[in-house]
């Protein structure tokens, strides 16, 4: 046989196991017999990083492992290709954007590095679905190089027809029930994207601003207000002091007027006021951030918004304002407000560093604007949701508490709505008055899903009444992206069919700790409020992959490494070793150095199976002490292995088979190899238990290394390892003689590497001493050990410490004859 490589293993064995449907879901067995992850479906927005590769990895060594246990697993693949990110991609890669009053151009072609040209919204929706097809590809391909054992047939996308009508139809029945409503209210909104944004999409960013000391005009006299946003002094509505602080007690139930504007508003308490902040006196802006949302709501205040959906100031002031002095901003970005109100009131910034709310994929500070939105009632629901996340088995454990902490903190509803374009629209229409103002309390409904109200027309209607007086109009919104992605269980299980009894609840939801609150979460909400009950029964969490830098690594950050050089330059086995080794719920470092340490372990598995088929088949007992020892071992690390796979462990596993395999390469091959290769008694038992062991190590490494011990197993063995049934303990006892003998051998070679001399060179005699119970374990390992470490004597005796006393001839041996 030849020296066997590594090198084009993944593409060889990728292409095998399409053609053969190997991973394919046979769906012919009772639930009990299925083993189903609904994994989670990569947001199709460019191309993969290596965080990807270290995540999905551990799915897939679960996967393998299930299905090598006799289990019908049902892992599926999707992709996550409806959002803003896709937008953002097809605006950038094609230089469009979407106008919707534009009229839908047959075969439009755009032209790369022109001005960025504006285009319908279906041409743009077919931009979409282009580049997220070119991407999908690319992803896939990736994945099967990569050796994911997925179900390629049963590939699902969030924008894909079953996608969108399994969404409408849900959200028609949250609306029947009540579950989902419409309302206008305060909403977080990015003025760079145009869009409503959920408070699960918010992030805290350091950012420059400074404080302004403003002062209204009270009964007692000037009262000094300490605000950051100046600018949103036009849409005062109260002033807030603590109940508990005295300096402004005789101000509460008073009135003060506001400077440069002179609109009256109330002095209020509320212990929501921080009476350490600045002068404790506090102004309620609608809106500035949530805290005004609370008093507004709590209080009963009115809503003066001044910032539009674009950013700007709008052109007419609030009730009670100065139109003379708000005629200064009408028009002005929210920063040229502020400098503009610095000016007319002569303030002296002092300069601050704070968190402001962010959208995690925006880069300017939110908005708290007005509109009319779409919400999943969640609050409500909070008891039950925190329930559920008792039930449900989380690895590791203490991830729990962080669905905990984001459900007891839950500020209000889910907002579902966004103001985008390609993603699943709301299925509904609005009858219009005479005045041709929507009639928001009466919608109309679909008679089949999926629907684009944009393009078609409700029951009764025709399409010349759209957008006029007496006719109709298209809600113009889509659901955001993770109120499609939270029903991935019920999409891939076939909600409403005879496959969802075979898979659902499933096994395992793997994902990223930091969608616990987007993704977990909202799938939990939307399965309760469908089915009633927890919609898998682990959730495994992964942790972040970071940079040499000990940064996340992601596209947003700009350092997501690329794993197609990854695996160009060590193959798919080495960069999945690295993965294997991170722990779930914990961050790993990218690290080539340990994808090296897997390089040379697929390549020594590929040695070491060529060098134990190289000896003839034995077809006799295994009946030598030390032959029975290492089987022994092996069958408790096929035990310890088999019991942390079970439990999610599969860092734990692969280095209990590691480490056993390199003590089998490095001792037990060494130690028996003479016996074996000659005709002696115990020939045919070294033989024997070398195929015994080596046929156990290729099914424990088939997870993690899949394609070195798909090729091994293909040199002696019909069929895939991957559908070989796991490995079960042999019932054998390990008496030691191979540790013992090992430890031995060790000092062996220590000696002969201090004396500088080969390995092969001989010795002329070893004495061992030790404790009765290891002399009596290496005893019937003496004549192996003595031919492994070429000596012509070995003698052991009893004693309280372990002593190797390593003779060698006068030369050194280098003039003597070698062992072979």
């Amino acid at each position: 046989m030849e020296r066997p490589s590594l090198d084009g293993l993944d593409r060889i064995w990728a292409r095998r196991w399409a053609e053969s449907g190997v991973y394919r879901f046979r769906g012919d067995g009772p639930r009990e017999s299925v083993f189903s992850i609904d994994t989670p479906p990569p947001t199709v927005s460019g191309r993969l990083h290596v965080g990807h590769v270290f995540s999905y990895t551990h799915t897939d060594v679960v996967a393998r492992f299930q299905r090598m246990r006799g289990m019908d697993v049902f892992y599926p693949m999707g992709w996550d290709d409806n959002g803003l990110p896709t937008e953002r991609r097809v605006q950038l890669h094609y230089g469009v954007r979407c106008d919707p009053s534009l009229p839908y151009e047959p075969g439009l072609e755009p032209v790369k590095g022109k001005r960025t040209r504006p285009v319908s919204r279906r041409n743009f929706v077919e931009l979409c679905e282009r580049l997220t097809g070119e991407d999908e590809k690319a992803y896939e391909a990736l994945w099967r190089r990569l050796g994911l054992s997925v179900d390629w047939s049963r590939t699902y996308t969030t924008i894909g027809a079953k996608a969108r009508e399994l969404s409408q139809a849900s959200f028609l029945r949250l609306l029947k029930a009540g579950h989902a409503y419409q309302a206008e209210a305060p909403t977080l909104w990015d003025t760079t994207f145009g869009t409503a944004v959920a408070q699960a999409e918010l992030v805290d960013r350091d950012t420059p601003g400074a404080w302004h000391t403003l002062h209204f005009d009270t009964a007692d006299g000037p009262a000094a207000v300490e605000t950051t946003r100046p600018e949103l002094l036009p849409a005062c509505v109260a002033l807030i002091a603590h109940p508990d602080d005295d300096r402004h007690r005789a101000l509460i139930g008073t009135t003060a007027r506001t400077p440069l504007f002179g609109a009256e508003v109330p002095v209020l308490a509320h212990p929501a006021a921080d009476p350490g902040r600045g002068s404790g006196l506090v102004m309620c802006c609608t809106f500035g951030d949530l805290t005004d949302v609370t008093w507004w709501r709590e209080l009963g205040l009115p809503a003066h918004t001044v910032v539009g959906r674009d950013g700007r100031l709008r052109p007419d002031p609030p009730p009670g304002v100065a139109p003379g002095p708000y005629a200064e901003l009408a028009g002005l970005t929210v920063g040229k407000a502020r400098e503009r109100v610095v000016e007319l009131l002569g303030l002296e910034p002092r300069p601050v560093t704070r968190p402001v709310k962010h959208y995690e994929k925006g880069d300017r500070p939110l908005e708290i604007v007005s509109s009319r939105q779409w919400f999943i009632r969640s609050t409500e629901h909070r008891e039950t949701l925190l329930a559920r996340g008792r039930e449900l088995r989380w690895q590791p454990e203490s991830m729990r508490v962080r669905y905990e902490n984001w459900v007891s903190g839950l500020a209000g509803d889910w907002l579902i709505s966004r103001q985008r374009f390609f993603g699943v629209p709301f299925p509904l229409w609005y009858p219009l008055d005479d005045a041709g103002e929507p009639d928001y309390e009466h919608p109309l409904i679909p008679e089949a899903l999926p629907c684009d109200p944009a393009s078609e027309t409700p029951p009764g209607y025709r399409d010349d009444q759209r957008d006029v007086p007496g006719g109709f109009t298209a809600d113009p919104d889509v659901m955001d992206t993770w109120a499609t992605s939270s029903l991935s269980p019920l999409l891939v299980c076939g909600y409403g069919t005879d496959l969802f009894a075979k898979t659902y609840p499933m096994d395992l939801r793997p994902q990223a700790h930091e969608i616990i609150r987007t993704w977990l979460f909202s799938t939990i909400l939307r399965a309760e409020l469908e089915t009633g009950a927890l919609p898998w029964r682990t959730a495994a969490i992964s942790g972040w992959v970071l940079d040499p830098q000990r940064q996340k690594m992601g596209k947003s950050s700009g350092n997501g490494l690329g794993p197609d050089e990854l695996l160009d330059r060590y193959g798919a086995d080495a960069v999945r070793y690295w993965a294997a080794g991170g722990r779930p719920g914990t961050d790993t470092a990218v690290d080539e150095g340990r994808m090296r340490v897997g390089r040379r372990l697929a390549t020594k598995l590929l040695n070491a199976s060529r060098f134990v088929l190289g000896f003839p088949a034995a077809d006799g007992p295994v009946t030598e002490p030390l032959d029975t020892a290492m089987l022994g071992a092996l069958d408790e690390v096929v035990a310890e292995a088999t019991a942390a796979l079970a439990d999610y462990r599969h860092t734990d596993a692969l280095e209990r088979v590691e480490r056993f395999f390199w003590t089998w390469c490095d001792d037990y091959l060494e130690l028996v190899k003479d016996r074996a290769y000659g005709d002696l008694p115990g020939a045919e038992s070294a033989r024997a238990a070398l195929r015994a062991a080596l046929d156990v190590l290729q099914r424990l490494f088939a997870p993690f290394l899949p394609f070195a011990a798909e090729e091994t197993w293909s040199w002696w063995r019909s069929g895939s390892v991957h559908t070989a049934a796991w490995p079960t303990p042999g019932g054998r006892r390990d008496s030691g003689a191979l540790a013992a003998a090992g430890a031995v051998l060790a000092e062996v070679r220590g000696a002969k590497t201090r004396a500088k001399v080969s390995m092969r060179a001989p010795v002329a005699r070893l004495a061992v001493t030790g404790p009765a119970d290891f002399i009596a374990a290496l005893s019937p390992a003496v004549a192996d050990l003595r031919a492994a470490a070429g000596s012509a004597e070995v003698t052991l005796r009893e004693g309280p410490a372990t002593l190797v006393d390593v003779a060698l001839p006068p030369d050194g041996g280098r003039g003597g004859p070698t062992v072979d």
